[in-house]
């Protein structure tokens, strides 16, 4: 069986099959530079128009990868300008970008998912997961983080407290955008978190100095300063 490829049309190809429908006869001469001719000429143009319009639909604004008119309607369909995306992008480049990202995301609830979220955005985070400590299941050595220092306390994953606490994680935000993009990293994290948590976001590294609340992208029910 062979693939249904949609094969586009011209006024010609829509001319030529016209005149091919016309009676037999001296009342419907086929010369090109008859009245008649033109006439059909003038016809089919309009048929060539719409054939065209009909196959960048078929073939360009139907593929999100590639739209530019029906844009607009595809973000809408998604979801798209974004509210954690207060100032949105202009490039239709970025959009498709946007849309196609929006439209594949599966989401996960690992450390390594959220800190790809802020890779894409510009920003380096690094994540801290508090566990109470139970006695009988925590084991020194078994419940911190990896890759870090012995020496630092500050990333033991455990620590003596209320069971409540095995519902916080922090974010904290190691590399701030040096210019920002209209994306607000905290507007996401809280969007996607699992939803019996909470998440703190830990701006001390980069410093107060940095943070200029009044860039309109920033919520600061969001922002929290440890």
């Amino acid at each position: 069986m062979t693939d249904d490829k949609h094969v586009r049309r011209s006024s010609s190809d829509y001319a030529v099959a016209f005149r091919a429908l016309l009676p037999r006869g001296l009342a419907w001469p086929t010369s090109i530079v008859s009245v008649l001719s033109k006439v059909i000429n003038g016809i089919t143009h309009i048929w060539g128009y719409v054939d065209g319009r009909a196959a960048d639909l078929l073939e360009i604004e139907t593929d999100p990868r590639k739209t530019n008119e029906l844009l607009p309607e595809w973000e809408r369909a998604f979801g798209l300008p974004d509210h954690c995306f207060p100032i949105a992008p202009i490039d239709p480049v970025i959009r498709r970008s946007n849309l196609v990202a929006r439209m594949i995301l599966l989401g996960e609830q690992s450390r390594a998912f959220f800190i790809k979220q802020g890779a894409n955005i510009g920003e380096t985070v690094e994540i801290r997961e508090f566990a109470p400590y139970m006695c009988g299941v925590s084991r020194c050595g078994d419940t911190r983080l990896l890759n870090i220092e012995n020496s630092d306390p500050q990333h033991f994953r455990w620590e003596l407290g209320p069971p409540e606490n095995r519902f916080y994680w922090t974010v904290k935000i190691l590399v701030l955008l040096p210019s920002f993009l209209g994306a607000d990293l905290s507007c996401f994290l809280r969007r996607w978190k699992p939803a019996h948590t909470d998440v703190l976001f830990d701006y001390s590294v980069v410093g107060n100095n940095q943070l200029d609340f009044s860039e309109p992208i920033w919520d600061s029910i969001y922002i929290v300063l440890l």
